[in-house]
């Protein structure tokens, strides 16, 4: 299984709640796992990011000019960000294709869920999941493709960018709603207004536990990705911040609750041949150690499920 990594992922971002250091770390905590191959990808081509985000914005991230719109995503701007973002874009776009070939493949990185067409929010730059997928459509690779994504926001960035694609299909389960580049905790004061093809189920939390309650969720609106049509490929975003004792998040799941979350994907996904790519969601946990321990989680299963290998239990911390 190939996994996709480059030092160049993380921008310069200073003291920032968004712990841009976690992904050398899962890259270090995978690497000599039997199995797996770390690959550095190539960044991705401003022709890429313009076939889905507008000639302004991705020159406002390019120059730092208008600087308002350049930091829109909630990232102090630097030259250094736009490199970044083309490298970490370009993670998920090799990944896309090592799992058209192989069946599976992650990226170290974030799906960028909150960026829309004309600018970003909430640590999202450029989309890395629809710039995928539209350069693979592009090539004549791909028709069609899906977003499942398990990040504890609701995707707002990726709803919108879908609206208007209706080869692609987007379901966000999540457990804080998340709108003007703002966080809500409380997911039953509003609901979105879903489309034909993109749709969402918010985590209310329940007395009884909520790591029943989550699969019981994805038992029941899985299918929805493949009800029209098999995509040709399924983009997965895999949050480590659902998880108990992250600071955004009001739900009780465990690290076992989340990595039985990624287990369901990848069986559904491997059951209906559909190549997946995996990639790294949010996690502010204060312990960056918790957060690694999910992803690394998520790298694991997805090697059990999609090959003969099964890897050697993550030790935690």
């Amino acid at each position: 299984m190939k996994i996709f990594y480059h030092p160049g992922f993380a921008a310069p971002l200073g003291n920032h709640i968004m712990p841009i250091g976690k992904f050398a770390l899962v890259a270090k905590a995978l690497t000599g796992t039997p199995g797996m191959e770390l690959v550095e990808p190539e960044p991705v081509s401003e022709t890429d990011l313009l076939r889905v985000h507008s000639r302004e914005y991705v020159q406002a991230i390019k120059t730092g000019e208008p600087l308002e719109l350049a930091e829109s995503q909630k990232f102090p701007w630097s030259p250094a960000l736009f490199r970044s973002v083309q490298l970490t874009n370009g993670g998920v776009l090799a990944a896309a294709r090592s799992a058209l070939r192989d069946g599976m493949a992650g990226a170290l990185v974030s799906g960028f869920h909150h960026a829309s067409a004309t600018h970003g929010e909430g640590f999202c730059t450029f989309n890395g999941l629809i710039v995928a997928a539209e350069a693979l459509r592009e090539e004549g690779i791909i028709q069609s493709a899906a977003v499942l994504d398990m990040d504890l926001h609701y995707g707002n960035g990726t709803a919108l960018l879908a609206a208007d694609r209706p080869w692609l299909h987007a379901l966000s389960i999540y457990g804080n709603d998340y709108w003007e580049n703002t966080p809500h905790r409380d997911v039953t004061t509003r609901h979105h207004q879903d489309g034909p093809n993109h749709f969402s189920v918010p985590i209310v939390p329940q007395p009884s536990g909520d790591g029943a309650h989550l699969l019981s969720l994805l038992e029941k609106n899985l299918p929805w990705l493949i009800q029209q049509k098999k995509p040709d490929i399924l983009f997965y975003q895999a949050g480590a911040d659902p998880l108990k004792g992250d600071p955004y998040s009001p739900l009780s799941l465990s690290a076992d609750d989340l990595r039985a979350r990624d287990k369901a994907v990848f069986q559904f996904a491997k059951g209906h041949q559909i190549p997946v790519v995996w990639v790294l969601a949010g996690g502010y946990s204060t312990d960056i150690q918790v957060i690694v321990d999910v992803h690394v989680n998520t790298a694991m299963v997805a090697l059990e499920v999609f090959s003969a290998i099964t890897p050697p239990r993550h030790k935690q911390g």
